[in-house]
């Protein structure tokens, strides 16, 4: 009888134990640091790639579309609705994005920040993304004028302009993979993949 009794609280003592529910019970505070970690780290990298695709295209674009813009206007004599200018704009507009583009990572590797910059893959992406730039910024004037002559509001016109822009440039990238891609070795093919990496530019 004694022994039964034992083994009664032996099999008490073994259905209540909680040793599972404490290791269960640390899981979530070792999981969270690491998901916190990741959230930042993620952010913190989108952040640092919109800052280096605002100064090395967006703002050598900007400038070089306006640039252009003065020099057809002012110096060629292309009136703002011609093709003469548009094309100029656009061509503005392709040197910005190349030279901005190759300068950048010039400096970025000449600086130390990152050793293993190849300046050929560099250029040639360069030249790339030029090509777009020339579509959408020949496009720009043309699409403006056309949506203002339509008398639509300012919201209108600027949405209307920032997908035409933005399409404009989509196939530019994609005519130009096709083109530079027999010629220069760092463009690659157009492909399924990069059809939508293109789509994110």
């Amino acid at each position: 009888k004694q022994q039964q009794q034992q083994q009664q609280q032996q099999q008490h003592r073994h259905v209540h134990s909680t040793p599972s529910r404490k290791s269960e019970a640390t899981t979530p505070t070792t999981a969270a640091p690491t998901t916190e970690t990741s959230t930042s780290g993620g952010l913190l990298s989108r952040f640092v790639v919109t800052a280096e695709v605002t100064v090395s295209k967006i703002f050598p674009a900007g400038f070089g579309w306006q640039s252009s813009s003065i020099l057809a206007e002012n110096h060629l004599g292309y009136a703002a609705d011609t093709m003469s200018f548009a094309l100029t704009t656009g061509a503005g507009d392709a040197l910005g994005v190349l030279l901005g583009h190759v300068s950048f990572y010039a400096s970025k590797k000449a600086l130390g920040f990152d050793s293993t910059i190849q300046m050929s893959k560099e250029i040639h992406t360069g030249i790339l993304l030029g090509s777009a730039a020339f579509c959408s910024g020949t496009a720009w004037q043309p699409l403006v004028d056309a949506l203002q002559g339509a008398n639509l509001s300012f919201s209108s016109v600027f949405v209307g302009t920032w997908v035409g822009c933005g399409t404009a440039f989509y196939v530019g990238l994609r005519g130009g993979r096709s083109i530079l891609s027999g010629y220069l070795e760092h463009v690659e093919e157009p492909t399924y993949d990069n059809s939508k990496t293109d789509m994110q530019l």
